[in-house]
């Protein structure tokens, strides 16, 4: 069906949308009663002066002018090249043993109480950690008191809505429907629901991404229908500051955010040279050509930022874990604790810049558990060898299956689902090998990307493969090279230059 300008469908341009409303009226005059068409216009009208921000009022216009047509932009890759489905082992060899005897040290999180279980004894033993008992979680039913209550990755939260809010709807579908849908919730109450979420958001410590979920969730509880849900989260998100637009295609609600980083194979339209992404759609493909305006929402400039500094604070779930492998003939077993709710919000994520994923941190409990494990196996060793032990956790207590065979896509796996999952591949464990070293050692790394491979290189005093990045020289580590050393690169990648670096930040 061939639609106007304002992605309306052509078919009913003869007859002009005040000739069906006034068609509309005629006909259920005798069911609304006298005056009832006088009632309506003089609603629309005062929806304007009920209008507490006066940014809406300049927005209203906005939307009442011609929309224009975009095309869509297929989101790019992560790689040019397809991974390999499977990687070659190195023959397994004990290197030189260099640098200085090790001892790690661990700091107590917040967690965590440690203590000597016997201070009398001669004889020093490992401190104990026992977990603090946690507070009981409030009972659902306890605080289900308010318009919308739900579990946010196990915390539950109760939002009031305003009336207008709820009882919005996109109709008639098209231009006039999203105007309608607007004015709605502009002349709501909707300043207390807009405090509650930044309220929440700073208590909960939620990123971005993490506000994204939480207004989409909202959005969802309060319609069932997807239009509806999308026009809500386009309100709200731009009371936050968020720069956000929607579309209509095919009659039906495009929900985009503007993102300064590219968001990797997710369809995206430009706005003078800005590139609003369809994050509903990510790894789905594009949704066609759109008609949408041209103004943001005055004051709404905030870009969405998928970087993950410190982690969100959601009700602990925690689950323990053990790995095994093998190295140099023994037998080795290490096990740690993550938060199931943490893990629940991290495979939500779309495909942000590998920055995002290598310096996200792991949760303090995980990290203190797995650290205390590998400082048994490691105290006393060589720095050379100790990093080496570290390198051979990561490749071999992992089964390798690119992202494709794993997920049906593209995935990268922040440090702690790598260890969460069996199965892994490349960057992934360049994700999780960084992190530790870094944390471990205090020694600087990079992820080091080729077209279809990633894997890292360390700021070391040692001999080997390596690369040059801002006039420094690096050692390789692939920490899927399986028995590789430190110093060994993957034969196919010895010869090629690599692609990027990935900074790794330190604190």
């Amino acid at each position: 069906m061939q639609r106007n300008k304002d992605g309306e469908p052509k078919l009913y341009k003869p007859l002009g949308h005040f000739s069906l409303l006034v068609s509309f009226f005629i006909l259920t005059l005798p069911l609304l009663g006298a005056g009832s068409f006088e009632d309506f216009k003089r609603t629309q009208t005062e929806a304007f002066s009920k209008y507490k921000d006066e940014r809406d009022n300049a927005f209203n216009k906005h939307l009442k002018k011609q929309w224009e047509a975009y095309n869509v932009y297929i989101g790019e890759p992560l790689y040019e090249k397809p991974k390999p489905k499977s990687i070659p082992d190195a023959k397994l060899e004990k290197p030189k043993s260099v640098g200085p005897k090790i001892n790690i040290e661990i700091k107590p999180t917040q967690d965590f109480i440690i203590y000597k279980e016997d201070e009398k004894k001669e004889d020093k033993q490992e401190p104990k950690v026992v977990v603090k008992e946690k507070a009981e979680e409030p009972k659902k039913q306890e605080i289900v008191k308010k318009d919308i209550n739900f579990d946010f990755f196990g915390t539950y939260l109760s939002f009031d809505m305003a009336k207008d809010m709820k009882s919005a709807k996109f109709y008639p579908q098209n231009k006039d429907g999203i105007l309608s849908f607007f004015n709605s919730c502009a002349s709501s109450d909707y300043d207390n629901l807009v405090k509650d979420i930044k309220q929440v958001s700073n208590e909960m410590n939620l990123n971005d991404w993490g506000i994204y979920l939480l207004v989409k969730e909202i959005s969802k509880q309060v319609f069932s229908n997807k239009d509806d849900s999308n026009l809500l989260s386009w309100f709200i998100f731009n009371k936050l500051g968020y720069a956000v637009k929607v579309g209509l295609a095919n009659n039906h609600i495009i929900l985009m955010h503007y993102s300064k980083k590219i968001i990797y194979a997710t369809p995206n339209y430009n706005f003078d040279n800005k590139k609003y992404y369809v994050i509903s759609n990510y790894a789905k493909g594009g949704v066609g050509r759109l008609y949408s305006y041209k103004q943001d929402y005055p004051d709404a400039t905030k870009p969405l930022d998928l970087e993950l500094k410190t982690l969100p604070k959601f009700n602990p779930n925690f689950k323990s874990k053990t790995l095994n492998f093998e190295n140099y003939s023994k037998n080795y077993t290490l096990s740690y604790e993550y938060n199931q709710n943490l893990m629940d919000f991290m495979a939500t994520y779309p495909q942000a810049d590998y920055e995002t994923f290598f310096n996200a941190p792991l949760d303090e409990r995980t990290y203190t558990s797995i650290a205390k494990d590998i400082k048994k196996h490691v105290d006393g060793m060589s720095a050379s060898d100790a990093m080496n032990f570290v390198l051979h956790f990561v490749q071999k207590s992992f089964i390798y299956e690119t992202d494709q065979e794993q997920f049906q896509r593209e995935k990268v796996m922040f440090a702690a689902e790598t260890l969460y999952y069996e199965k892994s591949d490349c960057e992934d464990r360049a994700t999780l090998f960084s992190y530790l070293v870094k944390e471990l050692f205090g020694i600087s790394v990079l992820g080091v990307k080729y077209k279809d491979h990633m894997a890292t290189a360390l700021y070391v005093p040692m001999s080997g493969d390596s690369i040059e990045a801002n006039q420094k020289k690096f050692i390789v580590a692939d920490p899927t090279y399986i028995n590789s050393n430190i110093g060994q690169s993957m034969p196919k990648y010895k010869s090629i230059s690599p692609e990027s670096f990935v900074v790794v930040k330190r604190d």
